[in-house]
C-alpha cells in the first residue's frame, strides 16, 4: 500500500509516497481502509522532532513510527481476533496508528460509526480537536450563561470549543486572525480580530478563557477573568527543548498565586465522549469545519500549510 513516510526529523520535505507492508490487525484492533485523514498539530511535532525531549519516546535519532497520523475516517477491511461490533464494510471514525496511507490499524475501541450524513473528511477532523476541546470545557466547570472566550478560536479545537460552548448556552467570544464570517456562521456572539485589538487590553471579564495559542502571559490572560473564572491553557508552541512544559510549570504556580483556577488541558481518547462528539456532529449541533484538502500524494503540502501556524478549520488528506 501507499504511505506518507518519514524517516528522518524535519519540515515537510521529510515525507514522501512509499509502498509499504499493509499492516496486520491484532488481537482487538481493526484494519481501516482509509478515506480521511486530519492534521493535528501533534502530528507537525513528531514530524519535526521537536520539542526534543519529544523524542526521548519518539526515537533519539530518527522517529520509530515512520507513518504519521492518527485521525481517521474510513471503511472496516479486516477485524482481528476477538473483536465484536465492527465487520468488514463498516463506515467508521475514530483514531489509529498510520492514519496518512491507504490502510491503518486501529483499537476497536477507539472507533465509532461514522453518522451517514457527514462526509468521510468531516468525520476525519472530529477525534483530536473535538475531544480536547470537549476535555477542556468540561474541566471549566461552565453553567449556561457564563461568557466564554476561545483564543486561537479558527483553528481545530478552537473551532469545535467555540461551538460546543455555544451549544451549552455560554455566549462565546472567539479571538482570531480574519475569520469572523466563518466563526458567526457557527453561532459564534462576538469576534475580536487579534491583528486590530488586543483583548487582554480591554474591560470586558470572562468566566472561562482557552487559551490555544500561548502568545499572551498567564498573569495576563488571568486578568481579563472573572474574579471565581477559569483559565484554561492548551500547549502552545513553546521552545526547541522543552516545548510548552515551562508555560505549564508557570500555569500551576499561577494557580497558587489568583482566585481564579488556571488548569492544563490533558485530552485522551475516551471511547464514551468520541461516541458523544460524533453523535453531537451527526445531529448538526456542532460542524466539523474542514479547511484545506489534499490527496495523499500531497501530503507534504497539507504539512507545510499546517505548519505555516494559519490553518482556519481541519486540514485533511483525503484517500
Amino acid at each position: 500500500m501507499k504511505a506518507a513516510v518519514q524517516h528522518e526529523y524535519g519540515t515537510a520535505e521529510v515525507l514522501e509516497l512509499a509502498d509499504v507492508d499493509t499492516p496486520t490487525p491484532r488481537g482487538g484492533e481493526v484494519l481501516v481502509r482509509v478515506r480521511a485523514a486530519s492534521l493535528n498539530y501533534a502530528d507537525w511535532l513528531f514530524l519535526t522532532g521537536t520539542p526534543y525531549v519529544l523524542r526521548l519516546a519518539a526515537g533519539v535519532r530518527r522517529p520509530r513510527r515512520p507513518v504519521r497520523g492518527s485521525d481517521l475516517a474510513g471503511v472496516v477491511e479486516a477485524v482481528g481476533p476477538g473483536v465484536t461490533g465492527l465487520r468488514p464494510g463498516d463506515e467508521v471514525v475514530g483514531q489509529g496508528v498510520g492514519a496518512f496511507a491507504e490502510c491503518a490499524v486501529a483499537k476497536a475501541a477507539h472507533l465509532v460509526a461514522k453518522p451517514a450524513n457527514l462526509t468521510f473528511e468531516q468525520a476525519a477532523a472530529l477525534p483530536m480537536a473535538g475531544l480536547t476541546a470537549l476535555h477542556a470545557l468540561r474541566a471549566a466547570e461552565f453553567s449556561a450563561g457564563d461568557r466564554v472566550l476561545v483564543n486561537g478560536a479558527a483553528g481545530g479545537v478552537g473551532s469545535f470549543a467555540v461551538q460546543l460552548a455555544r451549544h451549552r448556552g455560554c455566549v462565546v467570544t472567539a479571538v482570531c486572525g480574519g475569520s469572523a464570517e466563518l466563526l458567526r456562521s457557527v453561532g459564534v456572539d462576538d469576534v475580536i480580530d487579534y491583528r486590530e485589538r488586543d483583548f487582554t487590553t480591554e474591560d470586558a471579564r470572562y468566566d472561562v478563557v482557552l487559551d490555544n495559542v500561548g502568545n499572551h502571559p498567564i498573569t495576563d490572560l488571568c486578568r481579563v477573568l472573572t474574579e471565581h473564572g477559569t483559565l484554561l491553557t492548551n500547549s502552545g508552541r513553546g521552545g526547541r527543548w522543552l516545548g510548552s512544559l515551562p508555560r505549564v510549570v508557570r500555569a500551576g504556580v499561577t494557580s497558587m498565586l489568583v482566585s481564579q483556577r488556571v488548569k492544563v488541558v490533558v485530552s485522551t481518547v475516551v471511547p464514551a465522549d468520541l461516541a458523544e462528539l460524533v453523535a453531537l456532529a451527526g445531529s448538526g449541533a456542532i460542524v466539523p469545519l474542514v479547511g484545506r484538502t489534499y490527496p495523499l500524494a500531497q501530503v507534504a503540502d497539507a504539512f507545510a500549510h499546517l505548519g505555516e501556524g494559519h490553518a482556519r478549520g481541519k486540514v485533511v488528506i483525503t484517500g
